[in-house]
């Protein structure tokens, strides 16, 4: 290997275009399935297998890109000093904030006027770097003492008694406990808070803590038994919290009469927040996926990796595709102008949608289109050092 190379780590690139892929199915879902903006897809008394399936798959993606930034934050620190690490941490997470609030909910709803910001995942990225930047400041160990204290134990808010209205309630629903509460600034704007900040910190601190297996001189054969050996605890974890019923979920599974229907409950854990027992059920599988990809032969060539070299040019495309596909739809389909407005997408009447075989299509048709622009930033930035390239 030639040592002035960038190193990367080939198995991280094809997991994390894995979960980019697939994360596209479920906004395919919110802009053109016919009961998305109706129905809740995993509801064992109203969905279908293949519903459900649809939804369920994607809850993989947002832990494992999280837990792959914290791992990628670490590779990336090796080549600075702690001092030029963690400032760049701070740097990138608030301007990862911005995006969010403008390129990014701006692609999401096609509102000019702003009239419902969307606070999602990159939110929670960029000020869990601000915080991963503060404490890596300080040392390896702060940030390890701090990961394990939020991954395992953000769920002993569930048991507190906390504000229900006012600046304090605000600020635990940001912090911790949002399940897509709604904020609102003023009679004609309000803010969608999705994702909880410091459980989505968590699991990007033990990321980067895991990021020591990774590095050029480690083992990697080493790495791979740590991977299977993590993995497997953490799925144990989740089936026995499960099992128990008690701590690890903001609610506890419903128990239903038929089989079926307690297999689909047993596996719908909280996403909004993470819980510890999504935690487990998500990044378990994604942690023994990683140990399998080592193994891939010429990964580093694969078409997943192409996505999962340029996951944030790949994010913000696929959003202003989509929503562009939208647009043609909504008039195809016979809408007009005076039904655009609507809240949160533009262009996505109530009523709107296909069947799962039509979302499917678009969703396959998305993500195709998307490759060779891609490769092509995937190949400027390899060949190109500007600045501003590390910021994307």
């Amino acid at each position: 290997m030639n040592t002035t190379s960038p190193y990367r780590v080939a198995s991280i690139d094809v997991l994390r275009g894995l979960v980019m892929v697939i994360m596209a199915l479920d906004h395919t879902r919110d802009f053109f399935h016919r009961t998305a903006m109706t129905a809740d897809p995993l509801n064992p008394a109203t969905t279908t297998m293949m519903l459900y399936f649809t939804r369920w798959i994607t809850h993989f993606c947002a832990p494992t890109f999280v837990f792959l930034s914290g791992v990628s934050a670490f590779l990336a620190a090796q080549k600075k000093t702690k001092r030029e690490a963690s400032l760049f941490l701070i740097k990138r997470g608030l301007w990862l904030v911005v995006v969010e609030v403008t390129v990014i909910t701006l692609g999401l709803t096609f509102n000019p006027f702003f009239n419902f910001v969307i606070l999602q995942v990159i939110w929670a990225i960029g000020w869990s770097m601000v915080i991963l930047g503060l404490l890596s400041w300080w040392s390896w160990n702060a940030v390890l003492a701090a990961g394990l204290l939020l991954f395992f134990g953000h769920n002993v808010i569930d048991y507190m008694k906390l504000p229900a209205e006012g600046p304090a309630s605000v600020m635990w629903l940001m912090l911790f406990t949002s399940r897509g509460g709604i904020v609102p600034l003023n009679a004609t704007h309000l803010i969608g808070a999705f994702y909880a900040i410091l459980p989505w910190t968590g699991i990007m601190l033990l990321g980067y803590c895991i990021g020591r297996w990774f590095t050029r001189d480690f083992p990697a054969e080493k790495r791979r038994q740590r991977l299977i050996i993590t993995g497997t605890a953490l799925i144990a974890m989740f089936v026995l919290l499960r099992w128990i019923n008690g701590y690890g979920n903001p609610v506890p599974r419903k128990i239903y009469p038929d089989l079926w229907s307690n297999v689909l409950s047993f596996l719908d854990t909280s996403k909004y927040p993470p819980s510890l027992q999504f935690a487990g059920m998500t990044l378990g599988p994604a942690l023994l996926a990683l140990a399998a990809f080592e193994r891939l032969q010429h990964a580093k060539n694969s078409v997943l990796a192409v996505y999962g070299r340029v996951p944030f040019f790949y994010y913000v495309l696929h959003f202003y595709l989509l929503h562009t596909v939208l647009v043609i739809a909504f008039f195809v389909a016979g809408y007009h102008h005076g039904q655009i407005a609507q809240i949160p997408f533009w262009f996505r009447p109530a009523d709107f949608g296909y069947a799962l075989p039509g979302v499917y299509l678009v969703w396959a048709a998305v993500v195709l289109a998307l490759y060779r622009p891609c490769r092509w930033f995937d190949r400027y930035r390899s060949t190109h050092r500007q600045w501003w390239l590390s910021y994307l």
